[in-house]
């Protein structure tokens, strides 16, 4: 079936004749917008493009067909408009965060929502990343702010943002504003349960793994019981938060930024079209990534 992505490949790889520079402007990553062209090919029967060394030109087919396109998409936004104007208090966006994302970050995004789609309420959620992917998938949000990596069960994703982190440690263990893995050993590093987000949480075990062989680590319930648990000499806490803090507690940054937190927006291909404009997601995931 030919799809509105379809089209914004096609028109993108003109503009830009090359695969990376267009999959940036759509907000996608290489793999998949390849993936698309072919599909998109195939759909029409047709070679729209000459590929060479990541350069791409219009063949004569792909020529003479690249005016539909734009017509096609700018009917397509023009259908959004129209329904949004029907919204007579504009559109609803339900955004759901999770915990990992940093309260200035969040409070971002949710300003941007409102910001780059007129009129609209925003309402903003709290859950693990396995539940807002769920709730995503049901409708039940518009997007959501999830830990990367994570089965995303067909939906939409920009790009991964990544979030520098500090070590959250109890006064006088360590010395410096810079502090590896390794010089946090003796105290377990709190975490929270896999099941919220399982290959994010995997990737953070072995990178700590790799980095910090002993130590161990202890399962929280959030990053508050954390700190708690930081503050009474028992643990240390690894946070993209910059404001998380407590007396007895010492902030040092990671040699190397190994555990950073890694995040995207996720929505739906099909129940949100009004946010599928590239400009509203970039500005979107400028808000993510500030």
């Amino acid at each position: 079936m030919l799809t509105e992505r379809h089209l914004q490949i096609f028109v993108a790889l003109a503009e830009e004749q090359h695969f990376g520079d267009a999959a940036r402007v759509i907000g996608i990553t290489q793999p998949p917008l390849s993936q698309g062209l072919r599909r998109l090919e195939t759909l029409i029967g047709a070679k729209l493009f000459e590929r060479g060394a990541g350069q791409v030109e219009l063949t004569a087919a792909g020529a003479d067909l690249l005016p539909y396109a734009r017509r096609a998409l700018a009917s397509i936004e023009e259908l959004r408009q129209a329904a949004l104007a029907r919204e007579p208090e504009g559109p609803e966006i339900r955004l759901g965060l999770a915990p990992e994302v940093p309260t200035s970050t969040g409070a971002a995004v949710a300003a941007a929502c409102g910001a780059v789609i007129s009129g609209s309420r925003v309402t903003v959620v709290t859950a693990p990343t396995s539940s807002l992917v769920n709730q995503v998938s049901t409708g039940r949000l518009t997007l959501a702010a999830v830990q990367h990596p994570t089965v995303l069960d067909g939906l939409e994703a920009g790009p991964v943002s990544l979030l520098p982190t500090w070590a959250l440690v109890p006064a006088s263990i360590v010395d410096g504003e810079v502090v590896s893995l390794r010089d946090l050993k003796g105290l377990p590093v709190a975490v929270r349960p896999r099941a919220e987000a399982p290959a994010a949480r995997d990737l953070f075990l072995d990178t700590l793994a790799l980095h910090r062989p002993d130590g161990g680590t202890v399962v929280v319930t959030d990053e508050r019981a954390g700190l708690a648990m930081v503050a009474a000499g028992q643990a240390v806490v690894i946070t993209a938060d910059p404001s998380l803090s407590a007396p007895g507690v010492t902030r040092h940054r990671l040699a190397d930024d190994p555990l950073p937190v890694r995040l995207r927006l996720i929505w739906s291909r099909t129940r949100t079209p009004f946010l599928r404009p590239n400009d509203v997601m970039h500005q979107l995931t400028k808000a993510l990534a500030s």
